[in-house]
């Protein structure tokens, strides 16, 4: 089975303009995303699925400059992006990451994958309907024939746009399944949606990145307990809702 991560990637978000393309030491968080992506044990390929705008020709040449596969497609009807993606790319299976998670976790990652692969009878399996792993870790994994018939039939507006909506809110025609941590850890936010959100991830590459490259959810928990006031940085920031 070919597995394909397809991260979603576009330079025009409302709360931060540019984000993915912000830089901590010198490098922009896209590429620590990336570098902690291709750790992992299951992924065949790393796919950045952008937009045609203009603004966006950017990422493009990121993506160029760094050998990175890449595929440009609608802005809002992300889930035909993710099809079309998909299609170029011949993906059985489909990870679904966000551009706004630099810190993911590889090994997150590969729980969630390693879970689907060894099942192997799920449609959809994430670890974020039922969420016990920080924002920020969110790794989604999908059979590509699902996402055929989600692009096919998805209606909504959200559908459209939230690419992994239509799955787990017809659980009676996909088989929909969850990854959970032992632990909750669902009170952290390490995505990065504001310029406080980017603050703290600042924070914690240049605090751990030096030492740990493939620095992991719990090193990341541990130095936000040595220093608590990091949590305040962005507590307050709401969660766009879907």
């Amino acid at each position: 089975m070919r597995v394909v991560a397809i991260i979603q990637a576009r330079m025009g978000s409302t709360r931060l303009p540019g984000k993915i393309l912000k830089e901590v030491n010198g490098r922009s968080l896209l590429s620590y995303q990336l570098e902690r992506l291709k750790g992992s044990k299951f992924i065949d390929e790393i796919v950045v699925a952008t937009t045609t705008e203009e603004q966006d020709d950017k990422i493009v040449t990121f993506c160029e400059q760094q050998g990175v596969s890449y595929h440009r497609g609608s802005e809002t009807d992300v889930l035909a992006r993710y099809f079309e993606s998909a299609v170029k790319f011949n993906a059985d299976a489909i990870v679904r990451i966000t551009s706004d998670c630099p810190i993911i976790d590889v090994q997150v990652v590969d729980t969630t994958i390693q879970y689907f692969l060894e099942s192997g009878h799920y449609d959809y399996i994430s670890n974020t309907v039922e969420r016990t792993y920080p924002r920020g870790l969110d790794t989604e994994i999908f059979t590509y024939v699902a996402l055929e018939k989600a692009h096919k039939e998805a209606l909504l507006e959200r559908d459209r746009e939230h690419v992994t909506a239509y799955f787990y809110t017809n659980q009676d025609v996909f088989k929909v399944s969850h990854v959970k941590n032992n632990t909750d850890y669902s009170k952290y936010r390490w995505t990065v949606d504001t310029l406080e959100d980017f603050e703290l991830i600042k924070n914690i590459i240049e605090a751990l990145y030096a030492k740990k490259p493939q620095f992991t959810l719990q090193d990341t928990v541990n130095i936000m307990e040595e220093n608590q006031e990091w949590f305040n940085i962005n507590a307050h920031i709401e969660q766009k809702k879907l």
